[in-house]
């Protein structure tokens, strides 16, 4: 479910206004993980590792509070109001996946955020078929999506998503693995809104992303 918040209300009310007013207020971090226990997951258990790492970002951004929080700039053509945007909180989270359809194109798939992993597995599996045969996008309006690219046709030492004012989500991609003796390592962009989140909350998702993606081999 989405409901528009008062910024002054939550924690983000300094940022907020400070932020919003910002001709580019998206902020980009870089960081190289290891993806080894999900490597070997995915070959023990024959899921794939594009899931299982998507389940990874959803368990880890379930725990930070400003994941849920999404920032909208008012639309252009809307009167003055004095107002510089609106702050919406949701209570569920989903993860956008681009899917390689059959057209040739790609198509945007949400699949929504379960702790379970089996439960999310097979919503991974269902809604990207359907969205990848359909050439049909799947929108989740009533969760807040953290979107997801895998960019898998090469390694990528950093990527830098564009700003359009109209997406504010946060953005994660990804491109093919690292081989180093027996580990495998991915560097991991993230975009994200800075009247969302600070540094501090950025830390503490990516720490966590680590500690879920090392915790997936038990």
């Amino acid at each position: 479910m989405k409901y528009e918040v008062n910024p002054k209300d939550t924690k983000r009310a300094k940022a907020f206004e400070l932020w919003m007013k910002s001709p580019m207020p998206m902020v980009t971090v870089v960081k190289t993980f290891d993806v080894t226990p999900l490597y070997r997951v995915s070959r023990r258990s024959g899921k794939k590792f594009n899931m299982l790492l998507c389940w990874c970002i959803g368990r880890a951004a379930s725990q930070i509070e400003e994941f849920y929080l999404l920032p909208e700039r008012l639309p252009a053509d809307e009167p003055n109001t004095g107002v510089n945007g609106k702050l919406y909180r949701y209570d569920r989270l989903a993860i956008n996946v681009i899917v390689d359809n059959v057209q040739g194109g790609i198509s945007n798939c949400d699949v929504p955020y379960s702790d379970d992993l089996e439960q999310f597995s097979h919503d991974y599996d269902r809604l990207t078929q359907q969205s990848a045969t359909t050439c049909n996008d799947i929108v989740d309006d009533g969760a807040m999506v953290v979107g997801t690219s895998a960019v898998t046709g090469t390694e990528l030492d950093c990527i830098v998503n564009q700003y359009t004012g109209i997406y504010n989500n946060p953005f994660l991609v990804w491109g093919r693995y690292k081989r180093h003796w027996f580990r495998k390592h991915l560097t991991i962009s993230l975009q994200f809104h800075h009247a969302q989140m600070d540094g501090r909350q950025v830390a503490l998702f990516l720490e966590g992303l680590q500690r879920v993606i090392t915790s997936s081999r038990r």
